[in-house]
């Protein structure tokens, strides 16, 4: 069922592969300053408080582990040769906001980043595969954080937009597909680079600033009209979808509200208009967002081209232990196991996630960025064998094909990742997520050698007969 022309990739972002920061003049972004957390009580999504703010400060004794990546910046080359083996039809990076403009302010971009993703662009579409860019990954550089609030400053969507059309002038005859925001509806510091801890009312400030990057993903939209019609701007979720606890009336409606809370950010964004329930939701807490009219005909004039998200686990609302504000407290559901790192996991899941986007938005296509496995792997005789992970993703994929099955349009299907790479929210390595072993460890001691998993060649198999052999192994 998956159509011929099906999106088989992976993903991977800047911040956790490059390891820039030591070569080039690269500024400080937001990632740089994510430490190695080994607390093994606390494994969910930027669990440091409600909000994930982190000191934008240099620490002597601290492990800035996405400083150093796996050094993809000096191996690319031959990682992507790797990943052209394994069949990869697509392949999803980003451009770090904070190397092409340090500060984030300057008014001409940094030679040395147009160097490299000049070359790196380059080499994706050498080894044939389509390039697929984010714009905003994690990597606003801090002195936006300090000097403008981040995202809650208007000022700070002039900033972006003039990074993003500098991108988009460069490589649009190289890059059609394009994501603005990386999982918008995270909504946290990584995202939003808020200093929250200055903001007595930290929802307003949230609320505000996910109106600023919705303004600013229209205006980069209307540049790529401008530009080349044939672009595609995405908007790109972390999935969210909850089951209620119990089928009480009030689980039911706590969690149809907390889930129209993501639905949100994709109504916004693919709707063109803020949906009524947000607007009861927000005049109820007492948010205030400073909008203009004119910014609300952008937003209805150029919405985005397709919806992309992340899906890793699903969650539980239970209305007597959850907050509807808080995204990332959630309960845990009894009926499903659960990854070294507490994650639900839950093939099922994404089918459901799957057909409820396909049924909101029928008339934009779906494309699931990131969906995969972090767990140790056990290095035997010079061999990585991860059957777990090949049985994760096989479960998923079943799972996508029988949404295909339902009438969903699905584009394409990006792995996190092809390759090993630091934890975006742990910043460790041990969290393997990839079907290619990096020796590296959590203090990056190692020799950096690149093994194949058992997992490289499933999913080469896979991807060579277009899902074919995935009912092969069963659920």
């Amino acid at each position: 069922m998956f159509h011929n022309h099906f999106l088989w990739g992976g993903a991977i972002a800047s911040n956790q592969a490059d390891g820039l920061y030591p070569y080039k003049k690269k500024g400080l972004s937001i990632a740089d300053y994510r430490t190695l957390s080994k607390n093994k009580n606390d494994r969910a999504e930027f669990t440091s408080n409600k909000f994930g703010e982190i000191p934008l400060t240099e620490s002597k004794n601290a492990n800035y582990s996405k400083r150093r990546g796996i050094n993809f910046y000096n191996h690319f080359s031959k990682d992507l040769k790797l990943m052209k083996d394994l069949g990869l039809k697509a392949f999803r990076t980003s451009i770090d906001w904070s190397f092409m403009y340090p500060t984030g302010t300057e008014s001409k971009p940094n030679p040395d980043a147009l160097e490299y993703y000049d070359a790196l662009i380059d080499e994706i579409k050498k080894n044939n595969m389509e390039p697929i860019i984010t714009l905003s990954h994690y990597e606003m550089p801090v002195y936006l954080v300090e000097q403008y609030q981040g995202w809650y400053s208007k000022k700070t969507i002039e900033f972006f937009v003039n990074f993003s059309k500098v991108c988009l002038q460069r490589y649009h005859k190289k890059v059609k597909y394009w994501i603005t925001f990386n999982q918008i509806n995270m909504a946290n510091f990584d995202s939003l680079g808020i200093p929250f801890h200055r903001f007595s009312e930290p929802y307003q400030a949230i609320y505000q600033g996910s109106h600023h990057q919705f303004v600013a993903s229209s205006m980069v939209k209307k540049i790529a009209v401008e530009i080349d019609p044939a672009l595609k701007i995405g908007t790109m979720l972390s999935d969210k979808i909850a089951y209620p606890a119990t089928c009480s009336p009030e689980d039911m409606l706590f969690s149809m509200k907390k889930n129209q809370l993501q639905f949100l950010y994709p109504d916004v964004q693919i709707r063109g208009k803020y949906p009524k329930y947000a607007l009861r939701y927000f005049k109820e807490k007492g948010i205030e967002i400073n909008m203009t009219l004119e910014e609300l005909d952008l937003l209805a004039e150029y919405p985005m081209d397709y919806l992309a998200f992340s899906y890793y686990y699903t969650k539980i609302n239970d209305h007597q232990k959850d907050d509807l504000d808080n995204m990332f407290k959630k309960s845990t559901n009894p009926y499903l196991k659960s990854s070294e790192w507490g994650w639900e996991i839950d093939p099922i899941g994404l089918r459901i996630a799957i057909n409820t986007y396909n049924d909101r938005y029928p008339d934009i296509p779906l494309f699931i960025t990131e969906n995969g496995l972090g767990a140790k792997d056990k290095l035997e005789d010079g061999k990585i064998h991860d059957e777990y992970r090949i049985q994760y993703i096989n479960d998923h994929l079943i799972q996508i094909e029988e949404a295909i099955r339902d009438g969903a349009n699905v584009m394409g299907y990006l792995l996190w990742s092809p390759i090993d790479i630091v934890s975006c929210s742990s910043g460790e390595m041990e969290k393997r997520y990839g079907c290619i072993y990096v020796d590296l460890d959590d203090y990056g001691n190692g020799t950096g050698k690149r093994i194949l998993k058992d997992s490289y060649y499933w999913y080469k198999e896979v991807i060579s007969t277009n899902g074919r052999i995935l009912n092969e192994r069963g659920h």
